[in-house]
């Protein structure tokens, strides 16, 4: 392995230290050093890399409590104190394991394959907590190789480094500084109620504007209603919508392009399947992909599926919804998570059981339930 062959080439150097002490002690720094570099080189260039928080992959209520009312020196303590004990799953450990489930099979199918997801464990805990975090993957069995540990220092300047296509996590203001940086990312929440979810496809269900496309259609509609919405959409059927300009990470470079916020990683998650497809797995793909929009079909979903085809994107299924709660549909998709960029759909799926991620961009911030969010006034 590269490990031994690296131990064979300061084997030498290591044998002329004359203290046995010394001696295991040069060899642990080793090894400790070799894990860190390798951990923190960069995966294949066609890897599709998830960065998840530990408190989206664990739940970490509990954890958070003590670190908000104690301080974090109590905090990194009780983590220390308790690193034998495994951390509960929380809101992306079944998206994490579906993601694992995807390898498995593409290996199978393609076993030099470097297209493959790529789990990075991004989190700003100090390096003390990281045994407890690494006995916990190991608990579960999880194959996350590479953390990141910033110490207290927000993770967000580090994705782009790590060739990041999607961002989880639980706090807004990192996500939306991500999403502000050109990276795909969302807020994390835990349903209200536990569901069974598929152990053998993994399944994203997406919004669709403000999440693949952009806020343009949500402007009209906020500002000038639906009549003008309707309208609008009407006459502009065959112009694909525009989407926001980010820079979208291929390979090793930064591409300029215009795209939506979640777009890219649809995008990412098509390429994999289509190597499904390739190997005459289309009906077995353990990838599957909705569309669930408060669009009506009639009025307006001509332009998104238009929209997806000019793209080259295919979505495996697409649900118009006309303005009807997404929230019982989704309890019959059982995504493993399930993309929006309002608060209100959001709250309305994880009620039902839905793992559901808030992609914090567009218009729709600045209203909840179809109504202005009115900032309070500052006082002069």
């Amino acid at each position: 392995s590269a490990l031994n062959q690296s131990f064979n080439i300061v084997r030498p150097t290591l044998f002329k230290i004359t203290s046995f002490t010394s001696r295991i002690n040069a060899v642990l720094y080793f090894y400790l050093f070799y894990l860190f570099y390798f951990s923190t080189q960069p995966k294949s260039r066609f890897a599709v890399t998830i960065a998840v928080s530990s408190r989206t992959l664990f739940n970490m209520v509990e954890e958070r409590k003590i670190y908000e009312e104690d301080g974090v020196e109590t905090y990194v303590k009780h983590q220390v104190e308790h690193e034998s004990e495994p951390l509960k799953p929380g809101a992306a450990f079944p998206f994490v394991k579906a993601l694992m489930n995807v390898n498995s099979r593409l290996r199978e199918l393609y076993p030099d394959s470097e297209e493959l997801f790529d789990i990075v464990l991004m989190t700003n805990n100090h390096a003390e907590v990281g045994v407890r975090l690494i006995n916990s993957i190991n608990h579960y069995d999880l194959t996350i190789e590479r953390f990141c540990m910033t110490g207290g220092k927000s993770p967000v300047d580090y994705l782009k480094a790590y060739m990041t296509n999607l961002y989880l996590s639980k706090d807004a203001e990192k996500v939306t500084e991500a999403i502000e940086q050109g990276i795909a990312a969302a807020t994390m929440f835990m349903p209200d109620t536990q569901t069974v979810l598929s152990d053998t496809q993994l399944r994203v269900a997406f919004d669709g504007d403000a999440v693949l496309f952009s806020d343009e259609s949500e402007i009209i509609v906020k500002q000038h209603g639906l009549d003008t919405f309707f309208e609008h959409e009407k006459e502009f059927e065959n112009k694909p919508l525009e989407n926001l300009s980010i820079y979208c990470m291929y390979i090793y470079l930064f591409v300029f392009v215009l795209q939506g916020p979640l777009k890219c990683f649809l995008e990412a998650l098509g390429k994999l399947q289509k190597k499904f497809y390739a190997k005459n797995e289309r009906l077995n793909c353990p990838i599957r992909t909705y569309l669930v929009t408060a669009r009506s079909a009639a009025s307006s979903g001509a332009r998104v599926l238009k929209t997806l085809r000019s793209w080259g994107l295919v979505i495996d299924e697409a649900l118009f919804l006309a303005g009807a709660p997404k929230g019982p549909l989704l309890q019959k998709i059982h995504p493993h998570i399930y993309f929006d960029d309002q608060m209100f759909h959001i709250e309305g799926a994880k009620e039902l059981g839905t793992i559901s991620a808030h992609v914090p961009y567009g218009i729709g911030q600045k209203y909840h339930r179809g109504k202005l969010i009115e900032k309070p006034e500052t006082k002069e």
